[in-house]
């Protein structure tokens, strides 16, 4: 029985792809990971040489390991022949950990003591999920669907999918969760909004405005961007850091960082973002 990361996450899908099976394998595309945002249209095929402005601070990295449990799987062919995992993975950490920590230097943010990362590639229901390994909660174990990724179309898409999903999990290393109180939607929402702000999207994410805030995934990580551009840069890595120490309650979480209620917050960010059916 694994024990769960210190980010509480269900290992429910991150999404769902209904595609039919190709058999053809894609040519070797390693992908870097740009550093802001920008729209990628469908038809960009994800080996960009967009370069960031500025250079990355260099994070202490945890050992990154790779363990696949059928190499026979066609989805474990397209996996090693779409991405090179090595650059992969050490940029993508370094992404989260930058997005959510801004530098080794901070005095302000307190990573977690994430030890180890193994990738595990098996075949599965659903996409991904994160869970602390055996050993103890510093080492974690990434589990990633052979049948999702064989699945995925069209194959130009590959690489990019695959990095996002390993961005999306790798957020689950390393973020904090008020001491098991946070809710599941804003783990999600925070996770999404790190893969949003790598460029790394998919194309069926838009923006939606019904619902509630913390409906978790692309839909919490918009509400997030939205606070991020009022608020100014950093407020992600704010609200990551004050569930650090203290059990989450909505009503003082939010009024004590944003001196507003998150259904304010929420409200604002409906009006401000939906378009006007006027227009």
């Amino acid at each position: 029985m694994t024990r769960r990361t210190p980010a509480p996450f269900s290992p429910n899908p991150l999404s769902t792809m209904s595609n039919p099976t190709s058999s053809a394998l894609p040519t070797p595309t390693p992908i870097p990971l740009p550093d802001r945002t920008r729209d990628i249209p469908d038809s960009q095929d994800s080996n960009s040489s967009f370069q960031p402005p500025h250079p990355t601070p260099s994070f202490q990295k945890p050992k990154l390991r790779l363990e696949i449990r059928d190499l026979d799987h066609p989805g474990s062919s397209k996996f090693l022949s779409s991405i090179n995992l090595s650059s992969v993975f050490s940029t993508a950490v370094n992404n989260v950990l930058r997005l959510l920590y801004l530098s080794p230097s901070s005095k302000d943010t307190h990573p977690p003591p994430t030890r180890s990362v193994t990738l595990i590639l098996r075949d599965m229901d659903g996409v991904a999920y994160t869970a602390g390994s055996d050993l103890d909660s510093d080492h974690k174990e990434i589990h990633f669907s052979l049948r999702y990724i064989n699945n995925i179309k069209p194959t130009t898409r590959l690489a990019h999918e695959i990095t996002g999903v390993l961005t999306h999990e790798l957020v689950h290393c390393y973020q904090w969760n008020a001491k098991g109180t946070c809710p599941g939607g804003l783990i999600e929402g925070i996770a999404d909004w790190v893969r949003l702000n790598c460029d790394l999207s998919p194309p069926h994410w838009k923006q939606e405005y019904g619902g509630k805030w913390d409906q978790g995934y692309q839909h919490t990580a918009y509400f997030l961007q939205y606070l991020e551009k009022r608020f100014g840069e950093g407020t992600v890595r704010r609200i990551n850091e004050n569930l650090r120490h203290n059990k989450y309650k909505e009503c003082s979480f939010w009024t004590e960082l944003l001196d507003s209620p998150v259904a304010t917050l929420y409200e604002d960010y409906v009006k401000a973002s939906k378009p006007d059916p006027a227009t």
